[in-house]
């Protein structure tokens, strides 16, 4: 009822009468003896006392599904729904590497996968509407805990001239360069590059484009003769001519870590371990064939 503001709606989405809901809180306001909703006002508000019996309501629902969770763990239950959100950046490179393998060591389970941005996926962690998060880390949440899955290097890619030599992430033109747009951690990254190199993003274009994805982001380099930097992941399956405008950064080579995020009093141990796993054997004969040495770490 908090979400909607309105009983009739409110009641549609929990398949029960309009009456019955009203009946519900009714008898439940005058067991407690506290008014939560404000019927008076259109939409229907939330009362002051009734947001603060509200939040712990929803600390209480969440509780009992970590105990239920908890409990299937203990009985060795794999059933049920895992839900899992990635960032945008890595989840069409990393997702196909082992989400099929996953998912099949686990048949009675529904896992639902979705793609979103680090804001999001920190927010939804916090508020234990999602089991896990890919994302770019160190978080510095305290509510969180991160499991590291591995260092994801960036490669220089410029549309405009062949490349595939070494060059020094001092001496790139940044002035050139194109970026996702706000809420993408790999914009962050990339900023904060710039910021190291003593360097302005001043792109010579005299039109700014954001992209929302990085397949967006290559067509319109292709089409502008304009570069960027991208995860090493996402030139894994470059054709040979889309190669040729590639070139590894000579050491220290810029990167940024790939976690596993749950929320601390995540329960489903069974399934995080497993994945973490999964995730890395599947990546690290990629990573592998990248001279990792002397790094820098970009923190989000």
């Amino acid at each position: 009822m908090a979400e909607y503001h309105h009983f009739e709606q409110a009641a549609e989405a929990n398949n029960i009468s309009q009456s019955t809901l009203s009946t519900m809180i009714s008898r439940f306001e005058d067991e407690i003896q506290v008014k939560l909703f404000d019927c008076k006002k259109k939409p229907v508000q939330v009362t002051k006392e009734g947001l603060v019996i509200i939040e712990q309501l929803k600390n209480i629902t969440n509780n009992i599904e970590q105990l239920k969770e908890l409990v299937k763990e203990v009985k060795g239950e794999e059933s049920g729904i895992l839900t899992l959100s990635v960032i945008p950046s890595t989840a069409p490179f990393l997702l196909p590497l082992f989400l099929q393998d996953f998912a099949s060591k686990f048949p009675n389970l529904t896992i639902k996968v979705r793609e979103e941005t680090l804001t999001e996926i920190i927010k939804k962690l916090k508020f234990r509407e999602l089991d896990i998060g890919i994302i770019s880390t160190p978080l510095n949440e305290n509510e969180l805990l991160e499991l590291k899955l591995y260092d994801k290097p960036f490669v220089f890619f410029d549309a405009n001239e062949v490349q595939n030599q070494l060059v020094s992430i001092k001496k790139i033109e940044m002035k050139n360069l194109c970026l996702l747009e706000e809420g993408h951690c790999m914009r962050t990254q990339v900023l904060q590059l710039c910021d190291m190199c003593d360097q302005q993003l001043d792109s010579k274009l005299n039109f700014e484009f954001k992209a929302g994805s990085i397949d967006s982001l290559l067509r319109f380099l292709k089409a502008n003769k304009a570069s960027t930097l991208l995860p090493y992941l996402a030139v894994n399956d470059f054709s040979n001519q889309e190669k040729t405008h590639l070139s590894h950064f000579s050491s220290p080579v810029p990167y940024h870590t790939v976690s596993l995020a749950v929320h601390r009093h995540f329960v489903k141990k069974k399934r995080l371990e497993i994945l973490q796993e999964d995730i890395i054997h599947k990546i690290s004969s990629i990573l592998s064939k990248t001279d990792m040495s002397n790094e820098i770490l970009l923190p989000v």
